[in-house]
Parts: C-alpha cells; sequence; structure tokens
C-alpha cells in the first residue's frame, strides 16, 4: 500500500489575458501550494480500478479526476493492473483550492510507482494537461510557480519565502467552468503586474506583494455568492494585509504577518463567523510532492 498526501493551492495572482481558438481562456497566475491536504491511499488488486472516499457529497464514479487519471495511466502504461484508492479528503470541494486537480497528480505520480511504469516527468505533465489545467502544478516539486496558457505551462519561481494566511471557506460550491463562462473581462484595464508578484516573492517584501495580489475572476465569485465581500471585510479589519479570492471562489485568503498571525486573526474570526465556514490558517507547503517509499505494510 502507498500512501500520498494532496495538498491544495492559492492563487496569488490571476489575471485573464485573452480568449483561446479552443473556448478555453489565456491566463496568467501564480500558483502558491498550500499546507492543506487531502490523503490518497493505493492498494494493488488485479486489472479493477475502484475508488472510495471519506466525503460521502463527492461522486465516486467515471467524472472524479482520480478514476480519470488512474485510467489514462493505465491505457498509456499498457498494463492490466488494478488498484484500490481510498481518498481522505481534507481540501473543500468546488473551493478554488485544486484539490481535485492535486488528487489526479498524486494519483500519476503514485500510480506510476505503484504500477512500476517508470513514466518520465515529462510525460506525467504530457498526460496531467488532458485531465485539468491545474493537474501539472501539482506535479512540481516548488510550492510555488508561475502558469500560463490555460494554466498547464508552469514555470517554477525559486524563492525560499514562505507565507502565511487565514483561509476561509463558506460553503458555497462554486463551478469554475460557470465563472468563467460568465465572468466580464476587461482586458484594457490597468492592474497590477505579475512581475510585482514575483519580484516581492524573491525579495521577501510582503507590503508589495500584498499590493501585487489580483484575480479577475473574484467579481463574478462575489456576484454568485455576495457573503465573500463580508469575508474580505472581516479579514481586512482583524489585521490582514489583504484578502482575496482564491481560483474561482468562493475561498478567500487573508494575507498575515507571519503564522502566529494568521493563528490569531483566525481564532478571533471563528468566534465571529457562522458554524458552516470553514476559518484556518494555512502556510506555504514546503514538502516535496515527489513520491517516496511512503509505504503502509
Amino acid at each position: 500500500m502507498l500512501r500520498l498526501r494532496a495538498p491544495a493551492k492559492v492563487n496569488l495572482y490571476l489575471r485573464v489575458v485573452g480568449k483561446r481558438p479552443d473556448g478555453y481562456h489565456e491566463i496568467e497566475t501564480v500558483f502558491e501550494r498550500i499546507d492543506l491536504a487531502d490523503e490518497l491511499t493505493f492498494e494493488e488488486q488485479s486489472q479493477e480500478i475502484t475508488l472510495t472516499c471519506t466525503e460521502p457529497t463527492l461522486s465516486c464514479g467515471d467524472e472524479n479526476l482520480i478514476l480519470k487519471a488512474a485510467r489514462l495511466l493505465q491505457h498509456t502504461g499498457r498494463t492490466n493492473r488494478g488498484v484500490r484508492i481510498h481518498l481522505t479528503k481534507r481540501i473543500p470541494i468546488a473551493a478554488g483550492l485544486g484539490g481535485g486537480s492535486s488528487d489526479a497528480a498524486a494519483t500519476l505520480l503514485g500510480l506510476n510507482a505503484l504500477w512500476g511504469l517508470e513514466l518520465e516527468p515529462q510525460e506525467l505533465i504530457r498526460l496531467s494537461a488532458r485531465l485539468g489545467s491545474d493537474v501539472p502544478f501539482f506535479l512540481g516539486g516548488d510550492p510555488f510557480a508561475i502558469g500560463r496558457g490555460r494554466g498547464e505551462v508552469c514555470e517554477t519561481l525559486q524563492t525560499t519565502r514562505r507565507l502565511a494566511h487565514v483561509l476561509v471557506c463558506p460553503n458555497v460550491p462554486l463551478s469554475t467552468k460557470a465563472i468563467y463562462e460568465s465572468a466580464q473581462f476587461d482586458l484594457t484595464a490597468p492592474k497590477p503586474s505579475l512581475t510585482m508578484v514575483t519580484h516581492a516573492l524573491s525579495n521577501g517584501s510582503l507590503g508589495e506583494l500584498a499590493h501585487g495580489l489580483w484575480n479577475d475572476l473574484e467579481p463574478e465569485a462575489i456576484r454568485r455568492c455576495p457573503v465573500i465581500t463580508r469575508i474580505q471585510s472581516q479579514l481586512l479589519q482583524l489585521g490582514c494585509m489583504s484578502a482575496h479570492v482564491s481560483g474561482s471562489g468562493p475561498s478567500v485568503f487573508g494575507l498575515c504577518r507571519d503564522f502566529a498571525h494568521a493563528q490569531d486573526v483566525a481564532a478571533q474570526l471563528q468566534t465571529l463567523s457562522p458554524s458552516s465556514w470553514r476559518v484556518e490558517p494555512i502556510q506555504t507547503d514546503g514538502a516535496s510532492c515527489a513520491v517516496t517509499s511512503s509505504r503502509v505494510m
């Protein structure tokens, strides 16, 4: 049996730069891998691929990205070996945190190891782009990356910076596809630049980073989930340096000075917020996403 973590992400920056002929949007984004993570276990069985999950509202049917990833790898590797997969779900669903994409990436990594397929990293990245725009990022070993194209063309950001946030997830799932289809993007409006964010990560300036955070999907997420503005206001009132939607929302992250500050803000907000909100301190995930010999006998 093999056990792997599947960490979530936030988008520190997300700008739509155009519409592609294939119907997708061309974007520039900065991903940050965070320490909130699902856990997957893989146990080999003959031929059949099966999935179970701790979250009853999540489908374990054919549309699940974990099963899609497993079957794609089975086909690509020309193997008839099967697997029993169990997902311990901790990342909120449809929250803009990339949980499904991370689970798919962990499945590719895990089964490549478990089945002994020995596919090269670039081949796994190529396969991952067929599963979803965010999946290639989660195959990387570094916690920060620039994403271009649909988000699947990733460039690692070399920085030792570690960030701390308060993450707030109202219980209002939002569809990424619906957000992109409905949002109105002003491609000529002045906005912070991607360079501003990458420079701030390189030189360690939290003030510069706070001013550079941006998300073009935020207005549409707020239109569909107006409570986001209340969350942002409360985070700022409690001392966060900025507060923005991650991905297509509705999750909001408030940038903090350090992890102790994030813990303090989260504790205060928990007393003020409805029980249906998920509120917790998070930080940059420094663990490598590479498969190690974390086997459970």
